[in-house]
Parts: C-alpha cells; structure tokens; sequence
C-alpha cells in the first residue's frame, strides 16, 4: 500500500511533465499559418512549376522540419532571423528531393523555358519531356556527386552553367536528333 501511495506523486509528475511538453507541439491553427505563410515561396523556380498537390506536400514537410526544430510556436514566431531559417529550411528541403528523386529537375528547368531557350522542341509530349528529364537527371548524377553539390555550381558559377546547358543539349541531340548550340562564356582572369 505504501510502494502504491509512494508511486502516486510519480505517476502524477509524469502526467504533469507530458501534458507540458504536449503543449510544446504546434496546434492545426499554427500550422496552416505556417502553410499560409509558405505560399510566398512559390514563386521560386522550383516550387512554381509544382501542382497544388505536390506543393501542399512540399509545405507540409517545410513546417513538419519546422514544428520539429521549434517546438514552440509562439517563441518561434517571435523569433530574430525568422524569416532566415524559414529560407534556409525551404532551400533544405528543395535540396533534399532534388536528391531523393533527380527526375524533379523539371521544376528547375521547366519544359517551357527549355523550349524558349532553344534546348527542347516544341511540342514535345508528356513521354518525350520525361525521357529528356532523365537522361538529363543522369548526367547529372554521374557528373556532380550530390544534389547539394550540383544546386551550388548552378547558383556559383558560369562553367557550371555551360556544363548543364551541354548535358541539356546532348540529351536533346540523342534523344530528339535537336541540334543546340551552345553559347560558350570565355573568362579571363588578370
């Protein structure tokens, strides 16, 4: 009867400490603030060529990686940076699937802006434009050894740039027998 009468505080401190951390969570109203607020990246190369569906998931595994490193909504609203790790975990995220699945460089180079640039034909149908994507995903996957790597040639540098525009243009040419030319940047350094 004593261990029962002793236990009890216990079991009662437990219960306390869970129901405290349990309110540590985002609730529904939080979170779809926090969907609410994602919209405004959609304009991002990647995520503006992504239907409703595919970016409702996108923002839903934004805020997850959020809720998960800041338990507390209300501290991380007023949080200083906010607005920098809400970018640094959007970019994270975009990196993260361009790894789990290459083939969603269709959303970093849109079928319609590879048409206007001269690399694809127009008029290319849905089975075309998936078998440009992965000869392009895999040679890309053979040249950069992870999508971070890759994501950061294209943002730094213009070789870079000329070696995807070739990658493209190769693929176009054995896919599609499309001719691309390339225009070449010359840097010359002091």
């Amino acid at each position: 009867m004593k261990k029962s009468l002793l236990a009890l505080p216990l079991l009662a401190a437990a219960i306390g400490f869970g129901a405290c951390s349990q309110q540590a969570g985002w609730n529904r109203e939080e979170r779809q603030q926090m969907r609410n607020a994602l919209k405004q990246y959609r304009q991002m190369v990647y995520l503006q060529d992504l239907t409703e569906p595919e970016f409702v998931i996108f923002s839903d595994n934004v805020a997850t990686d959020l809720e998960h490193d800041y338990p507390v909504y209300a501290t991380f609203v007023k949080m200083p940076g906010l607005n920098d790790t809400i970018d640094a975990v959007v970019i994270t995220t975009i990196i993260d699937e361009l790894d789990a699945d290459a083939h969603n460089m269709r959303h970093l180079y849109p079928y319609r802006y590879l048409v206007e640039q001269g690399v694809l034909p127009e008029g290319l149908d849905r089975s075309g434009q998936r078998a440009f994507y992965r000869c392009f995903a895999a040679k890309v996957n053979r040249y950069y050894s992870s999508a971070e790597e890759f994501f950061n040639a294209i943002l730094a540098d213009t070789t870079d740039n000329s070696r995807i525009a070739t990658m493209q243009a190769q693929c176009a040419d054995e896919l599609f027998d499309f001719d691309v030319e390339i225009d070449e940047i010359a840097i010359y350094g002091n």
